[in-house]
């Protein structure tokens, strides 16, 4: 891994962003030129000691940045309320699991079509108006969630409709969300945006379910869809205080349609550094993300500790990995060889997960499973950073909706996949296969295809 010292590897020979970086549109906003803000090719200054280690905040000292990575906090945390609350109503309604898987496959249609239809459209309209119009559907929707629990309605069919409709939202969010980093914040400095903001959200899948958990015997069902409903004013509000974040001029007159989607995909298929990042979290979440086995092993493997604290805690260990992981990335912005991190990250997941499989005891099983989360903070970050690098601005919010939906999309891949595994082969030995499968197969892609490899900034 690359740490920013010279090196006679040459650059990589695919197509990188071909507009001028001094002419594209950035945030106005003073913070942008303030004192202490690198320019784009600036490295950061030397840390030393622990400090070194350190998340890299420099990102947050840009205004506009700071307003976009608050509203995340309160998405990231509010998110989480709701996903433990609708399927804690389903439940109650019917009385039945298969009822809650159903209404989570409901939103996951809605997400993939909207997410890549809302990255067509974060790439012809101002992001500042799309974040704006979406955040707003989002807290409505919550309003709507609030309503019919209050109302005592308990109709499932209500639910998934709300339910598709927020996830219909979000995929129109997330696209212009993520593609407006790079307009914010220098070049060089994307690694630790991403950092600071894959933290929070991961920091949002523990702690949001922790505090759902407490808040419910306590304020009751509704109002916990109030609070999130509530919550998200407060993102609408930084939402609304961001710069304007116009496309530019080549994108004004495009239109968001099939076509301009189905031009993002050949735009991917064209430059095979970004095929091959959407490649790797492909890899390592369909074949090396074990949550659907996490029952099985609480069950049996790991029942003489507690089935209730074993599934806590292997559900919590991954977050709780990634969080710390987020922490301590000071080093991420010295990083120069973004592809071979990449390479390395998915890598070390396989083999953290790997470990984990051939685990007995349960305390070992979470190391391993924090350390797999540890790498895949590090896998998010920089495939993020080549998301926004390698593409120019014009694509960019297509980049990103492909990228909301490998990233919903695998893990439930993943969950069919290590389920009908495990029912064959046994849990830990289709856990350890398939991080085995991840080690082998990003290697064999890594070498036969050098251009993630090559890849450096």
């Amino acid at each position: 891994m690359d740490t920013g010292e010279s090196s006679t590897e040459p650059r990589s020979t695919e197509p990188r962003s071909t507009e001028p970086r001094s002419t594209e549109p950035r945030s106005t906003e003073p913070g942008n030129t303030e004192p202490g803000t690198p320019a784009a090719d600036e490295t950061p200054p030397p840390r030393r000691g622990w400090r070194r280690w350190a998340m890299d905040t420099r990102p947050l000292r840009i205004p506009a940045y700071r307003r976009l990575w608050s509203s995340t906090i309160v998405t990231a945390v509010g998110s989480q309320l709701t996903a433990v609350a609708v399927p804690k109503q389903i439940y109650d309604i019917t009385g039945s699991s298969a009822w809650v898987g159903a209404a989570s496959m409901a939103g996951l249609l809605p997400l993939i079509v909207f997410a890549l239809w809302g990255g067509a459209v974060a790439d012809t309209m101002d992001r500042r108006k799309l974040l704006l119009v979406t955040n707003s559907g989002i807290a409505v929707t919550s309003v709507l969630f609030w309503l019919q629990a209050v109302s005592g309605l308990d109709s499932v069919a209500a639910l998934m409709v709300l339910l598709a409709v927020q996830q219909a939202f979000w995929g129109l969010n997330a696209p212009a969300r993520n593609a407006s980093i790079a307009r914010l914040v220098p070049e060089g400095q994307l690694p630790a945006a991403n950092a600071l903001g894959s933290t929070v959200m991961q920091t949002g899948q523990v702690v949001g379910p922790l505090l759902a958990g407490v808040l419910i015997p306590v304020i009751g069902l509704p109002e916990l869809y109030l609070v999130d409903a509530l919550a998200l004013c407060v993102t609408v509000w930084a939402v609304y205080r961001l710069p304007s974040l116009p496309p530019l001029a080549s994108a004004v007159a495009r239109r968001a349609g099939v076509r301009e989607i189905a031009e993002g995909f050949r735009y991917i298929s064209a430059h095979k550094v970004l095929l091959l990042s959407f490649l790797a979290d492909i890899v390592a979440m369909v074949f090396g993300m074990p949550r659907a086995l996490f029952p099985q092993l609480a069950s049996e493997t790991y029942a003489p500790y507690g089935e209730g604290l074993a599934l806590g805690l292997l559900f919590a260990a991954i977050p709780i990995g990634a969080v710390l992981g987020g922490l301590f990335s000071g080093t991420f912005s010295r990083a120069r060889r973004h592809g071979w991190m990449v390479i390395g990250a998915v890598v070390a997941w396989g083999v953290a997960i790997t470990g984990f499989g051939l685990s007995r005891s349960l305390w070992l099983a979470v190391v391993f499973l924090a350390a797999a989360g540890v790498a895949d903070m590090v896998s998010m970050v920089f495939r993020g950073a080549i998301l926004l690098s390698a593409a120019t601005d014009e694509m960019r919010g297509r980049m990103q909706g492909v990228f909301t939906v490998v990233v919903a999309g695998g893990p439930r891949l993943a969950d069919v996949l290590h389920g009908t595994a495990g029912s064959v082969f046994g849990a830990r030995a289709a856990v350890a296969g398939g991080g085995l499968l991840v080690v082998a197969v990003m290697l064999t892609l890594a070498f036969a295809v050098p251009a993630l490899r090559r890849y450096r900034i």
